[in-house]
Parts: C-alpha cells; structure tokens; sequence
C-alpha cells in the first residue's frame, strides 16, 4: 500500500521540483543556448550582438595558439589520466591491507584535494622555482618546465580523491570470490590481474571520466603555476580561451566560439569514454 507521504508526493512532485528545475533552467540550459547563439555574432554585451554566421568558427581554426593548447591540452589529459589513476589504485590497494595508521594515512592523501586551484598553482609555483633555482631556472623559463610542473600539481591534488572511491570499491568487493582464487592456488599478482581488477571496473570507469573530463577543465592551476608563459607555451585550452574572450578587445565572439567546440569535445571524449569503459564491465 502507497503511504500517506507516498501520496502527498505522486500528488505535488510537481511543486517540489519546480524549485531545482527553475535553477537549473537558469543556471545551465538559458546561458548554453544564449553561448551558442553568441558564437554566431559579434558582440561586446548581449545586447549589441550582431550576427556573423560561422566567422567565429574560422577564425577559431586559424588560430595557431588554439591548435597548441587543444594538442597540449589532449597530451595533458593523457599523462594526467594515467598517472592518476594507476598510482590512486595503488595507494588505495595498499590502505585496504591490515596496516597500522590506515585511515590516517588516507586523511593525509586526500587533503590536497580540499586546497583550492589557484592556492595550490601558487604554492607549487614557489616549491618548484625553488628547485629549479639550483640551476638559474625558473617554471617559465620553458614551456617544458610549465607543463610537468602542472602534470605533477594536478597529479599531487587528485589522486588522494580517486584512492577514495578506488577503497570504497575495493571494500565492497565480495570477499568469497578472493578466498576462492587463493584457494584454487592464485598468487596475489593473478588475484589483481584476473579478479580484483575486472570487478573494479565500475570504479574504474568513474574515476576515468572524472580524470579525464577534470584534465580537460583545469584552469585555475594553470593560471597560478604558470599564466600560459613564456608566450602562452603552456596555456591549456581553457586559460586560452579565457584569455581570447576577457584579453583581446573584439575577440568575445571568437572566445565564444572556441567554449562551444571546447565543450563539444569533451562531450564526445566522455560519452565514447563511458561507452567503452561500459563495454568493458559487460565483457568482463
């Protein structure tokens, strides 16, 4: 039988979620149809926008600089991706064996992720000019430099959050299905390998999506660490697209542009990458 809280809620579900819809209509939908109709005009302000057509769009693929920070932006990720998540899944397997001071170690690997971006690029900015000091070098000195100094801070923030969902997956494993493989004669390298790591898929294909996706967005830190110099070498694609819409006057429209295939691109990469890491559950 249907409850009376039950009822009341079939009744007015409407009433109760109007609240959040309106939100995000506000929030979300209204400003990403506004951005791309924007992407079609010259504008300053909304209201003296005056429409273009695809102009935007080939001045976008013209820009040499916005090539450089997409294929430096792609290899960021990648790096980022990997490093990320293979080195999480390792703290977190080793923080689920009977170890003394587990849950403090666990505290002490997640609080990077607690310090904001701009904080961090800042802090990482002093530590690692003063490394490189050593050598009369400073982090924008190359754009070598700017880019591992920016792998290593998005490396050191986030991986004490993905060792927390790669431990709430490694808990939740059936611990039948281990004893089984121990008991057949499986050795722990052939218990990860062939059945730890397959009924890990779920949390593998979370923490991927957000790598990735997070690879694709970082901004703050590298405004901090590096602000794109020298010469805008080591801008990602987001503080290039910032920089084209806030830092050159009459550029809004072409800014504009670049967010629109910005946000089309990370939506095909986290859609096929789903799809595969989806796959993959199934076929596993």
């Amino acid at each position: 039988m249907i409850s009376m809280i039950g009822k009341s809620i079939r009744k007015w579900w409407m009433l109760f979620s109007l609240p959040t819809l309106a939100a995000f209509m506000v929030g979300f939908v209204v400003p990403f149809i506004l951005g791309i109709y924007l992407s079609f005009t010259n504008f300053t302000t909304i209201t003296d926008a005056e429409w273009i057509g695809v102009g935007n769009y080939s001045g976008v693929f013209s820009d040499p600089e916005f090539i450089h920070s997409l294929v430096l932006t792609v290899l960021f990720t990648v790096i980022t991706t990997v490093i990320i998540n293979v080195v999480g899944f390792m703290i977190a397997y080793m923080l689920t064996k009977k170890i003394s001071g587990s849950t403090l170690f666990r505290s002490i690997f997640f609080m990077p992720n607690l310090i904001g971006g701009i904080i961090l690029g800042y802090i990482w900015q002093l530590l690692l000019n003063g490394v490189l000091s050593f050598w009369n070098r400073s982090i924008t000195f190359s754009a070598t430099y700017g880019f591992w100094g920016l792998v290593i801070l998005t490396c050191w923030q986030q991986i004490g959050y993905m060792m927390i969902i790669y431990i709430a997956g490694l808990q939740a494993l059936p611990g039948d299905v281990i004893e089984a493989a121990q008991v057949d004669g499986a050795s722990q390298g052939q218990t990860l390998r062939r059945v730890i790591l397959p009924l890990m898929m779920p949390s593998i294909t979370v923490c991927t999506f957000l790598t990735i996706t997070n690879g694709f967005k970082t901004f703050d830190q590298n405004l901090a660490l590096t602000n794109g110099a020298p010469s805008n070498n080591s801008e990602l694609i987001t503080l290039n697209i910032y920089r084209t819409f806030y830092g050159t006057a009459g550029m809004e429209g072409v800014g504009q542009a670049k967010a629109v295939i910005f946000f089309v691109i990370v939506a095909i990469v986290a859609i096929a990458q789903n799809r595969l890491s989806a796959r993959k559950e199934v076929a596993l």
